[in-house]
This record gives structure tokens, C-alpha cells and sequence, in this order.
């Protein structure tokens, strides 16, 4: 999967981009504190998107 398709989920669910690291970004869900980061390769494998999404408890893509 594309990063921007998964950034533009996360958004969706109300994620936000808490700071920009060298080689991740690290995203936060503000409705359960969770963080998690997000690498900056063009491609994301979808077992990674789904362990993403499950780790801010969004829903999956």
C-alpha cells in the first residue's frame, strides 16, 4: 500500500502527525493517547498497515 493512502487513514480517523524523525514519523490517536511510527518508505506492506492501525485502535484499511 501506498504511505499517502495510509496517512490519509489515519487522518480519516482522526490522527494527527505528533513529530517528523529521520527515518519515521510518529502518529498519535488524541481519543487513546496511542503513538506509533510510521516509516518513510513510498510503499508500506499491508501486514505493516494492519499492525498500525491496530496499534491506535483504528479501524483497519
Amino acid at each position: 500500500m501506498k504511505r499517502i493512502a495510509l496517512l490519509k487513514h489515519l487522518r480519516k480517523h482522526g490522527c494527527y502527525l505528533k513529530r517528523e524523525g529521520r527515518s519515521h514519523s510518529l502518529w498519535c490517536n488524541p481519543l487513546t493517547g496511542h503513538s506509533e511510527a510510521i516509516p518513510h518508505h513510498t510503499e508500506i506492506s499491508n501486514k505493516l498497515a494492519r499492525k498500525i492501525c491496530k496499534a491506535l485502535s483504528i479501524k483497519d484499511i
